[in-house]
């Protein structure tokens, strides 16, 4: 394992970070803040619990969901592509660094960057909301393997892409409809039977149902079946990006 390549892409990219904090961590973190102020004070205020959860807290999870998911995908994809549209990925390539070094790299950098910003802003949510956490080891094990897994994906996303707009394509017109439609906002109980059991094609329901169960112990899913479903995607993700790098789609005019 070439440590030294690693760390070369993971510390340039964490670099290109605190270069654009504002873009980067501080705007994610107060448009969430505006989702507190509005759902969790203003509307929550008059809303009834949620399986026993004041409603202000029980959106706290979805939405540290909807922020990690998007961060993760954003960062990762655009950290590839850029090489890629400035054609120094064959640098990259010729480079005594395998296709699993460039991978922790890139994607390692990504998934650490959407952590802080999910911790920032379940530490913001403590300004406008009371909450607990039930299973402190468990809502961290999500929160790094949700980050991990939608940073591959978003690292698939940048290898596909061939302009900035395809980068855009899937973050807007896929991964933010499924998050609002994945319970962030309500318990998929709460919907009648038929659109209960159409809820659970979408993906993005385990996820937040696992990271709701770590915070208050209630779930929409059983926890093993959304940590199932999780690690089922990242296997996926992993095997996709090793055929890529095998076969040299998208990344060998």
């Amino acid at each position: 394992m070439n440590i030294h390549g690693i760390r070369a892409i993971y510390r340039f990219e964490m670099a290109r970070t605190f270069r654009t904090i504002g873009q980067s961590i501080v705007s994610p973190v107060l448009s969430t803040s505006l989702y507190f102020i509005v759902f969790g004070t203003a509307i929550g205020s008059r809303m009834g619990d949620i399986d026993g959860v004041s409603y202000g807290a029980f959106i706290i999870p979805g939405l540290i969901m909807l922020s990690l998911l998007s961060e993760s995908i954003s960062n990762a994809s655009f950290g590839i592509y850029m090489p890629k549209w400035s054609g120094t990925i064959y640098e990259l390539l010729s480079a005594p660094v395998s296709w699993l070094e460039v991978l922790v790299g890139y994607v390692g950098a990504a998934a650490t960057k959407s952590m802080m910003i999910g911790l920032l802003i379940l530490a913001t949510a403590r300004v406008f909301v009371p909450y607990e956490i039930a299973h402190p080891v468990w809502m961290a094990a999500f929160l790094v393997l949700t980050a991990v897994t939608f940073s591959l994906f978003g690292f698939i996303i940048g290898l596909w892409a061939d302009n900035f707009q395809k980068l855009q394509v899937i973050p807007l017109l896929v991964i933010t409809p499924l998050t609002f439609l994945g319970g962030a906002f309500y318990s998929i109980n709460m919907l009648p039977p038929l659109w209960q059991k159409v809820s659970l094609v979408n993906p993005v329901v385990y996820l937040i149902s696992g990271f709701r169960w770590s915070f208050y112990g209630v779930a929409d899913v059983h926890i093993a079946v959304s940590t199932g479903m999780t690690v089922a995607f990242l296997a996926i993700c992993l095997a996709v990006v090793w055929w890529v790098f095998k076969t040299g789609y998208k990344l060998r005019r």
